[in-house]
């Protein structure tokens, strides 16, 4: 039996299931083990951790410790009720979007490459490139964030350096559109996310491409990209504070366990602590070379349940009816039975978004593609609803092709 406890109650014999940190908030090789004695317990609590996961069948129990299966209970719940509230309108529809987004997103991994590949050489960066690829972005999530968010959860795990930093800008555009900020804080904020990991670039490929668990001395190396990347962005001219605080500051977090600077939550900027949500998400449900990645309902979960301690809860919150409980590209079972991609939210219900049905479980077949609005009664194009998410891998449905040909 999986179970859930403080990192305080941690006793020599039991088995460790997940650490229940993202991997880069840890230095530990594995993230299963059996702790063998009281240095081990220190180690974890000296690391941040605050809650950890045992297995009860391999190591010692701790009796009135909840199970998986009732915190993920009282998560969905939780996160049921914060879909009750209404999620930002949505100017165009997603297939009229989805055409220009398409190419908004190549151009703007090629502009990170350029970047990135600048910095590999030792070269100058200029921001022209970025700014215009930043002011695309915010013009495309002004009409419809659901396309570029669609996007920007599909990507090829040997580029996810660069498809990361596209996805975190799309994001904290979308992110800072919907908290109603000014332009300008918009185009600042997806400066910061487009260019938050360029320190990564100053990581050996061997140790920042590494299939596995890093070694102690590896985890200290890549946790020193952010302080990399504000060193290299901080001499371009017409560098700005606000994209220099986010790649300095998007690791930190609000217990002061973060890096670099293990600042406490009131020393971290709004826009940092937004940036951590973002990022955060985005790494937790992409595929890596050494991890697969979670399915976004999951990953909206974690957000949640880490938030306790690690993110601004009022900025999680916010974040989850930004990009919906369900966002764009999941793949969801509906009540008749029948699989659907998510391919656009519902400004006034989050639980009831429009979705493209393509797959019947009860005939294990394709089906006629068919767009449904869930949001709309029996009679005009509704009356089904979504009972929970599957995995694609599952059943070997490509989001991505249904996501290109939405309609």
């Amino acid at each position: 039996m999986i179970k859930k406890i403080p990192s305080e109650a941690i006793r020599p014999g039991m088995y460790i299931h997940d650490l229940n940190v993202d991997w880069m908030n840890h230095p530990f090789v594995r993230n299963q083990f059996v702790i063998e004695g009281d240095e081990a317990i220190a180690k974890i609590i000296a690391t941040g951790v605050r809650e950890v996961y045992i297995d009860t069948a391999r190591g010692l129990d701790m009796a009135d410790a909840p199970t998986v299966e009732e915190v993920n209970a009282e998560l969905d719940a939780q996160l049921l009720k914060m879909a009750e509230e209404p999620s930002p309108i949505i100017k165009v529809s997603f297939a009229e979007e989805m055409t220009r987004a398409r190419k908004i997103h190549s151009q703007a991994s090629n502009a990170v490459r350029t970047v990135m590949r600048d910095i590999r050489l030792g070269q100058a960066i200029h921001l022209e490139g970025v700014a215009q690829v930043v002011e695309d972005i915010t013009d495309s999530v002004l009409r419809n964030s659901g396309a570029l968010v669609g996007l920007s959860g599909i990507k090829n795990k040997d580029e996810y350096t660069f498809l990361h930093s596209v996805s975190v800008c799309t994001l904290m555009v979308t992110f800072a559109q919907s908290l109603g900020l000014d332009r300008d804080l918009i185009r600042l904020a997806g400066t910061g996310g487009l260019l938050h990991d360029t320190g990564k670039m100053k990581v050996p490929n061997e140790i920042l491409n590494k299939p596995g668990r890093l070694t102690e001395a590896e985890f200290a190396i890549m946790q020193s990209h952010p302080e990399a990347g504000w060193q290299i962005l901080k001499d371009i001219d017409g560098m700005e504070d606000i994209p220099l605080d986010i790649t300095l500051h998007h690791h930190e977090r609000m217990d002061g366990t973060g890096y670099p600077h293990k600042l406490p939550g009131d020393q971290i900027s709004r826009m940092a602590q937004m940036a951590a949500v973002v990022d955060v998400y985005d790494a937790i449900t992409s595929d890596r070379c050494y991890h697969k990645g979670m399915p976004a309902p999951e990953g909206l979960r974690k957000l949640w349940e880490w938030s306790k301690f690690h993110f601004n809860p009022e900025l999680v919150q916010a974040f989850m009816r930004t990009v919906g409980i369900y966002p764009v590209g999941t793949l969801v079972r509906l009540e008749s039975g029948r699989l659907a991609v998510v391919i656009d939210q519902n400004d006034a219900a989050m639980l009831q978004p429009k979705v493209k049905v393509i797959f019947s479980t009860k005939s294990n077949t394709y089906i006629t593609p068919q767009v449904v609005d869930l949001a709309r009664p029996m009679g005009k194009g509704g009356a089904d609803k979504i009972v929970g998410h599957e995995n694609p891998e599952k059943w070997q449905i490509s989001v991505a092709r249904f996501l290109f040909e939405a309609s």
